[in-house]
């Protein structure tokens, strides 16, 4: 078996215990979803999207040369990433809020144990960890983006300038995983390949942590302060 499909078999409990089983998941596929749950979720991205490509450059830095190969493609995973979270932010707009509130407000503390512990694997442990954040948030945008897009645009009635986010993570996001579904076929050193799963399992309780603090009335700062008048 492919090292990709051991990752993705062994990572799979996680993925329903702390991910798929936060409610927010399932308020925002029957529709009873709300314009500030989905602006707070896009600020909990933003404070995580803006880490993406300076831990790309810090996993690239670290690596050995024998990982070369997986170098040049970080390489390539930073000019993809480039501006990522400004995307975010502009859905921000779009929604009516103040982008630039966003964009200095604190994250939640689920957010920033994420990041922090990113941040550790990679500085720390071992920047091969990085790649079970890549597994969890790829796969994640793949199995739910375009669904959440279109459930939350239905509800809401939100414009397509909304949805650059989510959308460019979807479906059309598929030969990026591909690429990362080939990478991990290269890592054959079993005691990476744990460190790998083991982060993925991590990742996806961490990321899960901050869907599960997405609940009515959370996730924004205090006292709604990114809203505007739109």
């Amino acid at each position: 078996m492919s090292f990709y499909r051991i990752l993705a078999e062994n990572t799979q409990q996680s993925r329903a215990t702390h991910l798929l089983s936060a409610p927010i998941i399932a308020r925002c596929f029957q529709g009873d979803v709300t314009r500030d749950d989905y602006v707070a979720f896009l600020l909990q991205a933003y404070h995580h999207v803006k880490h993406t490509v300076p831990l790309l450059m810090a996993v690239g830095s670290r690596l050995p040369e024998s990982k070369e190969w997986l170098r040049e493609a970080v390489a390539d995973y930073i000019e993809e990433e480039c501006g990522h979270q400004e995307w975010v932010l502009n859905d921000i707009a779009a929604c009516g809020y103040d982008k630039e509130a966003a964009r200095h407000s604190p994250p939640l503390p689920a957010t920033e144990m994420m990041v922090a512990y990113a941040w550790d694997m990679v500085s720390r442990v071992n920047p091969l960890g990085f790649f079970g954040m890549v597994h969890v948030l790829e796969g994640t945008s793949i199995a739910l983006a375009d669904r959440a897009a279109a459930s939350i645009g239905s509800a809401l009635e939100l414009p397509p300038a909304a949805f650059s986010y989510l959308r460019s993570h979807g479906s059309l996001d598929q030969e990026h995983v591909k690429f990362f579904e080939g990478l991990m076929d290269r890592i054959s050193d079993p005691d990476e390949q744990r460190l790998i799963v083991h982060a993925g399992n991590m990742f996806y309780r961490l990321y899960g942590d901050i869907f599960h603090a997405l609940t009515p009335n959370h996730g924004l700062p205090s006292g709604d302060s990114t809203r505007r008048v739109a």
